[in-house]
Order: structure tokens, then C-alpha cells, then sequence
């Protein structure tokens, strides 16, 4: 019996969860609100509440779960959380290796980029979400540091840094590939992305 009562536990916290990603990118994260999101789910506000005590927090739970359940990222007592294929992908640092990620994490974009979307607006706009998304990046930023620090490569000064290129490079992509006219497939964008993370990482 209390098996059953923990599974329709998390089967209602999933519930809401995936409400409020789906009305937040319907009507946006400012115009959601609790009631929304628990009739959405089929619930109430009560068991709302329950479950997250703001919707500032769940759209934390967003941002811990469902985005690095996206990405294979697990717990790290050192960076909040860490993607073990990225810092072995960034430690080999072949430019087989390095496409070869970018391709798996560009197959994610539909899943990731929403949340990512929304978490920016949601930062903007609520007093407790500040740098929501950049603390986030901030721990990818991390793994490749600790690729290259793991290869022995670059200067300490330079790897963090170094990162933060990388990584704000992949973002811009992500956000605007499908609305640009680069005048290259997807394929191609990949290939050049992964040839500017192998100049920047080795």
C-alpha cells in the first residue's frame, strides 16, 4: 500500500511538472499561473502546494529535472550537476568525439531549448528565479573545464574560459537555428560548430 501511495505520488508531481512546461510555453511563464497549472494537471491548488510551495520552485524542478534528465546530466557535489559524457567527450578531444556530441545534444534541442526559453523569461520576471538558466549553464561551463583539466590541456587560466566560449557558442546556436537563414543545413551548422569547439579546445 505504501508503494502505490508513493507511485501516485511522483505520477502527480510528474503531472504537474509537465502542466506547467506545457502551459508555460503555450501562455508563457508570467501568465500562468497556480490555478492554471493544477486544473491543467487535474488537480487543485491545495495539492499544488503540496507538492511545491511556489511556482518559482517548480519551474526550478524544470530546470533540475526535466533539462538534465534531457541531457543525462546526474548530481555533482562539486558543480550542482554534471554530464560525465561531456568531460569524457571534451578530455578526448577529437574532432570525431567533439561533433559526435554536439550531434546527441542537438537532437535534444527540441526538449531543452523550451524549458531553457522559459527559465530566461521566467528569471526576468520573477524577484526569485535570478540567473536561472545562467547558474545552469554555469555547470556545463564546469565540465568542460574539468575535460580539459582531466587531458592536461591549455593553461588552468584558460579552461574555464575557454568554456564559457564553447558553451555560449552551442547556446546562440540552439536558440536561432531555426529561425535563421545561415544558408547551411543542419548537418553543415554541426560540422562548423564542432570544428570551432575543437579549435577553441585543444
Amino acid at each position: 500500500m505504501a508503494n502505490l501511495r508513493e507511485a501516485q505520488k511522483r505520477m502527480t508531481r510528474r503531472l504537474l511538472l509537465d502542466s506547467g512546461l506545457e502551459l508555460f510555453k503555450a501562455k508563457g511563464y508570467a501568465a500562468t499561473t497556480v490555478d492554471d497549472i493544477a486544473t491543467a494537471a487535474g488537480t487543485t491548488r491545495v495539492t499544488f502546494y503540496a507538492y511545491f510551495p511556489s511556482r518559482s520552485e517548480l519551474m526550478k524542478a524544470l530546470m533540475d529535472e526535466q533539462l538534465n534528465e534531457a541531457l543525462q546530466r546526474v548530481r555533482s557535489p562539486e558543480h550542482g550537476s554534471t554530464a560525465l559524457d561531456l568531460v569524457a567527450t571534451v578530455a578526448e578531444g577529437t574532432s570525431e568525439a567533439i561533433t559526435a556530441w554536439l550531434r546527441r545534444t542537438a537532437d535534444s534541442w527540441p526538449v531543452i531549448w523550451p524549458i531553457i526559453r522559459i527559465g530566461r523569461e521566467a528569471a526576468v520576471l520573477d524577484p526569485e528565479l535570478p540567473d536561472l538558466v545562467e547558474r545552469w549553464l554555469e555547470e556545463a561551463i564546469s565540465d568542460i573545464e574539468d575535460g580539459l583539466t582531466a587531458a592536461g590541456r591549455l593553461e588552468p587560466h584558460q579552461r574555464h574560459f575557454r568554456g564559457v566560449l564553447a558553451m555560449s557558442q552551442l547556446d546562440y546556436v540552439a536558440q536561432h537555428w531555426r529561425h535563421s537563414d545561415w544558408k547551411l543545413t543542419r548537418e553543415q551548422m554541426l560540422d562548423e560548430l564542432g570544428a570551432s569547439w575543437v579549435r577553441l579546445l585543444n
